[in-house]
């Protein structure tokens, strides 16, 4: 007997024409899980004028099939820009501050759900195993289970969930978590966002959660469970030492002469605590003149989600600090802070990190955060760099032994950057072997295991 095919869905599908960044995150934690006779199913990345009703494009790659349909303008306004990154980003990323809510983004939410499951349904097989993933699909399992299917579907949440008390903001907080509760299993990166759904599921929705994370609603169970995604640990520290020799590195290391690199990689997103990271550099140079000429910082902050007005002010904000710490402290042969808002291929940026003697990863909220364990990789276990990790990413559960640090508190992400930069070599290493052995155990292929066995039934 033949195993179940799986397919997944996600918001966007990374067509197998993209390459480089812009295959994103997903791609990468999911190479191992997608094998020939997968399905992937999403959103093209297109706008149309309507929404269109034809069914969906399929184009297919090493014996994958990519399924895709498009969203009209309006779609894209109220379900993606609207509801999914202006009400649920905020939310799930304990910012209510930017919460805008509207009744007919919500609609527009569960209609473009309903038209996933729509264009979802003909392409299904009866034991096919379904993975989706991410906010913007919360009510595709119930919309699924709705037209009939009753095959196992599971949902992994690849932001932080946030504990009744911050989900209350919502005005539709019970639906979701209904919409949640019709899936049969859902993966959580931390204990401490299962949690914070569990505790929901109690308080809002007034359900008992099993001893097992289970919880029973309309007579299924659905299981949450922590499965943190990592990365192809070994593939991207071979990729950062062949790099070390290549032309990008080269004209790096050129270019720093003598001096450290120090280096951020960041989507531009007011969650990443870039304005508090800027300002810190700068707070290091102040306070701690001995590392002026002597330490670069390079970051990277990929431009996003620009026709949001948060994000046209935080590039302007980063503007403004990077601006006045260059004009404050730049000497005629060196300038303390490179800036890019441009996104870098993957192995040039897995050479960057193994170059760098500090990785500065301070978000103010962070599902995951697989830059960190990016960083971890890359390092030469002889002379590793240090990592500043905030502690409100994911990572930082697994990864305790890095510079742990508050991300509202600039102060103490200088004072986290200095001592990074005067670390001996024995302390450096013994912090680099303790993160390396959870980064290389807990792989990307690892994260995949997990949630399949538990979405079959079968022991991970």
């Amino acid at each position: 007997m033949s195993a179940p095919r799986l397919v997944v869905v996600s918001n966007r599908v990374p067509l197998p024409t993209e390459r480089g960044p812009r295959a994103g995150g997903l791609a990468v934690a999911l190479a191992d899980a997608l094998r020939p006779g997968s399905l992937w199913f999403g959103w093209s990345g297109r706008r149309t004028a309507r929404a269109a009703t034809s069914p969906p494009e399929t184009v297919e790659s090493n014996g994958i099939a990519y399924a895709t349909i498009d969203l009209s303008e309006s779609e894209y306004r109220l379900f993606y820009a609207g509801f999914s990154n202006g009400v649920l980003w905020p939310l799930l990323h304990f910012r209510l501050g930017l919460v805008h809510y509207r009744a007919e983004e919500y609609r527009a939410w569960q209609e473009v759900n309903r038209r996933f499951a729509d264009a979802l349904i003909p392409l299904l097989r009866p034991d096919d195993l379904i993975w989706v993933h991410d906010y913007h699909l919360i009510p595709l399992g119930e919309a699924l289970r709705a037209r009939g299917v009753t095959g196992r579907i599971g949902f992994f949440l690849h932001t932080p969930f946030v504990p009744p008390e911050v989900l209350r903001a919502l005005p539709r907080a019970e639906q979701v978590l209904a919409g949640l509760c019709a899936y049969d299993v859902i993966g959580f990166h931390t204990e401490e966002h299962r949690a914070g759904f569990l505790r929901g599921v109690r308080d809002i929705l007034g359900l008992t959660p099993d001893e097992w994370g289970g919880v029973t609603m309309g007579g299924r169970r659905a299981q949450a469970i922590v499965d943190p995604i990592g990365i192809d640990a070994a593939g991207f520290a071979a990729t950062a030492a062949q790099s070390w020799t290549g032309p990008e590195l080269r004209r790096l290391r050129a270019s720093l002469g003598d001096r450290a690199l120090a280096i951020g990689v960041d989507r531009l997103d007011y969650s990443k605590g870039l304005p508090q990271r800027l300002d810190a550099f700068g707070r290091l140079l102040e306070r701690h003149p001995e590392h002026r000429r002597r330490v670069s910082f390079l970051q990277v902050a990929a431009r996003s989600r620009e026709d949001v007005s948060e994000y046209r002010a935080l590039r302007i904000e980063l503007d403004r600090i990077v601006g006045e710490t260059i004009g404050q402290y730049s000497e005629f042969d060196w300038v303390p802070v490179r800036y890019m808002s441009r996104p870098l291929r993957r192995a040039t940026l897995a050479g960057f990190y193994r170059a760098a003697a500090m990785a500065v990863v301070t978000p103010l909220r962070d599902g995951m955060n697989l830059v960190a364990k990016e960083y971890v990789a890359a390092q030469d276990p002889a002379n590793p760099g240090v990592l500043i990790l905030s502690r409100f990413a994911g990572a930082a559960a697994e990864l305790d032994t890095a510079l742990i640090v508050n991300p509202f508190d600039p102060d103490e992400i200088a004072e986290a950057m200095h001592v990074a930069l005067t670390m001996r070599l024995e302390e450096r290493q013994a912090r680099h072997r303790a993160m390396a052995g959870h980064v290389f155990t807990a792989t990307a292929r690892r994260y995949s295991e997990v949630f399949l066995a538990a979405l079959s039934g079968a022991p991970a």
